[in-house]
């Protein structure tokens, strides 16, 4: 449980430093650019990753998380743009059904009477955490492109990251190592071929921001892998529990610090996001309710 809250508060400061970039106008690219060299160096100050042991490495699986991590970052950029907030948000969560579902056919979980009540109630939590009542925005023209892209890339996105704890040969520190290169090898290609070309202006306060998103996203990443490792029978309790603690975190934050409000639905998603977590996720620690 520990390493799912550490992930999860992880995640939380993700999406809190994103949101300040857009409101204080932070070129977002930028930022994400250089994120990626401070998970490199954290990743190899913290862990010495045995770069020999990429000899039998899945790279398909590397380069497919490599080229992933940025790219949905400027998908849901865009996708924020043609189909507002509402909607990408509701495509995010709902990929949640991508890895419950492989978590039952591509790695072997048992679905227990118990266990698919907690993941029925994470659903419901996610539906009553979406603040429907913002939604006005028009949808432009192949903006539900986008929203499917969104669901099934952080769909995918979690279902790789599981099969990586699953690699006994290459340790999983070594794999992230070689993910964040590709990822910021491609998005520095990207920056220097905007810069060239003066769609965007190179600016030294991006580094520095990008250092503290990379801190972040370094501790996410870790410790949502350490948490699969910790519960390797048990891959549904760490995507529902993840997915709806981040809400519930969020929601304090949001209430908290960004003083936001609330409807009586998003309060009631609060409580069955907490009922939730302690359903599918206590039974696996404490050894009963297996049905």
């Amino acid at each position: 449980m520990l390493f799912v809250f550490l992930s999860i508060c992880c995640s939380v400061i993700v999406s809190i430093l994103l949101k300040l970039a857009r409101r204080y106008h932070i070129n977002v690219y930028q930022a994400i650019t250089w994120n990626y060299s401070m998970a490199i160096l954290l990743t190899w100050i913290f862990y010495k990753p045995e770069l020999g042991a990429l000899k039998n490495a899945p790279v398909y699986n590397y380069a497919a998380l490599g080229v992933l991590f940025p790219a949905l970052f400027v998908i849901m950029a865009a996708s924020v743009r043609k189909a507002g907030i509402v909607r990408t948000d509701i495509a995010q969560r709902l990929s949640l059904f991508i890895p419950i579902l492989a978590a039952f056919l591509l790695f072997g979980e048992t679905a227990g009477a118990i266990k698919v009540i907690g993941i029925a109630l994470a659903f419901i939590a996610i539906i009553c955490s979406i603040p429907w009542q913002k939604s006005g925005s028009k949808t432009e023209s192949g903006a539900w492109g986008y929203l499917l892209i969104v669901f099934l890339g952080f769909g995918v996105i979690d279902v790789l990251l599981k099969q990586l704890t699953k690699v006994n040969n290459v340790p999983f520190t070594t794999a992230i190592l070689v993910i964040f290169i590709i990822a910021f090898a491609l998005t520095f290609i990207g920056l220097i071929y905007q810069v060239a070309t003066k769609k965007m202006k190179f600016s030294w306060p991006h580094i520095l921001i990008g250092w503290i998103l990379g801190a972040a996203n370094f501790g996410n990443i870790l410790f949502y892998l350490k948490a699969h490792k910790a519960l390797a029978n048990n891959p549904s309790a760490v995507f529902s529990s993840m997915n709806i603690g981040v809400i519930v975190v969020g929601a304090l934050i949001g209430i908290l610090v960004f003083k936001e409000k609330l409807s009586l639905l998003n309060k009631i998603g609060i409580g069955v996001a907490v009922l939730a977590i302690i359903i599918i996720y206590f039974p696996q620690t404490l050894g009963f309710l297996h049905l």
